[in-house]
């Protein structure tokens, strides 16, 4: 049961970000459109000085191949930058804690994590991570992978809207575009509210302080260090806000600091976790409106904002009644109220900040699985069965419902895609969307890319149940075990990050698959786009008729609701009932009241 207050915070989040949907979509179209740049002196000379640098020619536009090779070209680059980073962050500047380089495994996994706009992070960042690193490799990588989600979906744009030509733009332009005129301002201007709002922002070494309450054991009569001996505490500093503000924004979610939002320092206040969340769906929800207005149908882009919410809302208010409903067995200890009307007025606290509360971290948790964020103010290790679920369900669904900028976006166009095949083959007329037929070509492209994310992640687990190193140290045999394996691989191969704090990830095993499942989950989609695009793009623009499929009616939003349902369902309600859904009948059937 949900409390009215805690239903009017909800509301109170959705309409202030669909009042900034429009204002802020609107301004993505007209940067993606080239119509910014004339009218802003000091943007535009930034802009040329940069092309001149690097010897961008703006106004070769690119076919599909040669857009996804220079694609592939920055992302591999991007890759071997960080890896050296890692492997070499102990003879460079900026690491007043000497911090030791990475292990090959652990400098793989997590360059590729960055690259992918993952950020799975599988080491504890502020007791391994040098400032040079943080800054140089991850932050900078926070808005190259971003931006990258964002140039793809553009090109997927202009394909659709393409008249028989084959050119989807510069990729080089929109990767400048986006991070110059979009995720540098927005993210300076968080960062500033952040930085007021108690968000450390500092290159000092960490800092050592006396804490308030001394323990009292007779065996600190031995013990020389005061840290060991409880006497100080060690307060990790770092360049954070800056951090921080991309890593929403840009829908990439890798913390500063082990605790990610749930740390003090990350997100210290309810304003700044209110903001933080706002960031994270802002420019993916932005998007579907800036797709409506680039194709000159605003009503396009309103049926997609319309198709995540149906989806969205429910789920979030089902997180958040299991998780108010308490954990039966905490509740017989002693620790919790008894219960009310079968209603725990404390509900489930375990692993959530009491300046957050409930509501907060269950609205979190389904925000940040429902994009490709995967940054946490709770942890979500400590969810009841269904609370952790839903939020793993969201990404069992590819991540479709508002997404990573760009690339949530462009998957739930693919699902789109699908859906009117569904639909022509009913009707019996040949599919079509927004005036391009969908013919065999396309119909493989988007079936091979929503299948390779479910097949990539049950064979994972299932590896994982056989050979996991970790199965010796935690047991194999406990259904909760299972949810951490599958939540691991559905997180790394949905590019999400986020993860079931329970399982040690940092084994070679985990690293080396884990990197394998982002680089396929992130590029083997982006490839099945970009020749999506370039096929639509060659293609004539079909005339609307009186028999032409609308794409844009409530019909057709409830039948993309459907066929997103029905692919998630399909694919991993077994593996659900292995692990969320036993442990629930379990926790209840034999514990409950």
């Amino acid at each position: 049961m949900i409390t009215g207050i805690g239903i009017a915070g909800i509301a109170f989040y959705l309409l202030i970000l669909l009042l900034l949907v429009p204002l802020v979509g609107s301004y993505l179209a007209i940067v993606y459109e080239g119509k910014l740049s004339a009218k802003s002196r000091i943007g535009a000379a930034v802009e040329q000085f940069i092309y001149r640098c690097c010897f961008i020619q703006p106004k070769k536009d690119m076919d599909w191949k040669q857009y996804l090779i220079a694609m592939l070209s920055l992302n591999l680059f991007g890759i071997f930058f960080v890896y050296f980073l890692q492997r070499t962050q102990f003879y460079l500047p900026l690491n007043p804690q000497q911090y030791a380089n990475f292990s090959p495994f652990l400098a793989f996994n997590t360059a590729v994590s960055f690259v992918t706009n993952t950020d799975w992070q599988a080491y504890s960042n502020e007791a391994s991570l040098s400032y040079l690193t943080s800054m140089l490799g991850i932050t900078s990588q926070n808005f190259l992978s971003a931006a990258t989600g964002m140039s793809i979906l553009v090109a997927f744009i202009r394909g659709l809207r393409a008249q028989e030509g084959k050119k989807l733009g510069n990729f080089w332009v929109d990767m400048v575009r986006g991070i110059l005129y979009i995720l540098l301002p927005l993210s300076f201007l968080l960062a500033m509210v952040l930085v007021s709002e108690g968000v450390i922002q500092n290159f000092k070494p960490n800092t050592r302080v006396n804490v308030l309450d001394v323990p009292h054991s007779p065996s600190m009569v031995v013990v020389q260090d005061n840290i060991a001996a409880g006497m100080e505490q060690v307060i990790p500093m770092g360049p954070v806000a800056s951090l921080e503000a991309i890593k929403q924004l840009g829908t990439n979610g890798g913390g500063f600091f082990n605790a990610n939002a749930a740390h003090p320092f990350e997100n210290p206040t309810p304003i700044t976790n209110f903001l933080e969340m706002l960031a994270i769906l802002l420019l993916p929800a932005s998007f579907c409106y800036a797709f409506g207005i680039m194709m000159k149908d605003r009503r396009q882009g309103i049926a997609l904002i319309i198709a995540m919410l149906i989806i969205f809302i429910p789920s979030v208010l089902a997180t958040i009644a299991a998780e108010q409903a308490g954990n039966p067995r905490i509740i017989k200890m002693g620790v919790g109220n008894e219960p009310v009307d079968g209603f725990y007025p404390a509900g489930n606290m375990e692993g959530k900040e009491t300046r957050f509360g409930i509501v907060s971290s269950g609205l979190w948790a389904v925000i940040t699985t429902a994009s490709s964020n995967g940054s946490v103010n709770a942890m979500l290790d400590s969810f009841t069965p269904i609370g952790g679920m839903i939020p793993l369900w969201m990404m069992h669904l590819g991540e479709v419902v508002f997404g990573g900028v760009g690339s949530g976006l462009y998957g739930m166009l693919l699902l789109v895609i699908i859906t009117v095949f569904i639909a022509g083959l009913m009707v019996g007329r040949t599919p079509e969307y927004l005036g391009k037929k969908i013919e065999p070509f396309e119909m493989k492209m988007a079936s091979l890319a929503s299948l390779i994310m479910p097949l990539t992640v049950l064979f994972s687990t299932a590896l994982a149940t056989q050979f996991s190193p970790t199965l010796s140290e935690y047991g194999a045999t406990s259904p909760h075990k299972f949810t951490e394996m599958l939540y691991a691989f559905t997180s790394m191969a949905n590019n999400n990050g986020s993860a079931f704090a329970g399982l040690n990830a940092n084994t070679p095993f985990y690293n080396i698959l884990g990197g394998l499942l982002m680089l396929i989950g992130r590029f083997w989609i982006a490839i099945a786009v970009l020749a999506i695009a370039g096929s639509l793009a060659g293609k004539k623009k079909i005339p609307r008729t009186a028999g032409t499929l609308s794409t844009d009616t409530p019909i057709f939003i409830l039948l993309l609701v459907g066929v997103a349902f029905l692919l998630g369902a399909l694919s991993f309600l077994p593996a659900l009932a292995l692990g969320p859904i036993v442990e629930h009948i379990l926790l209840w059937g034999n514990n409950g009241y």
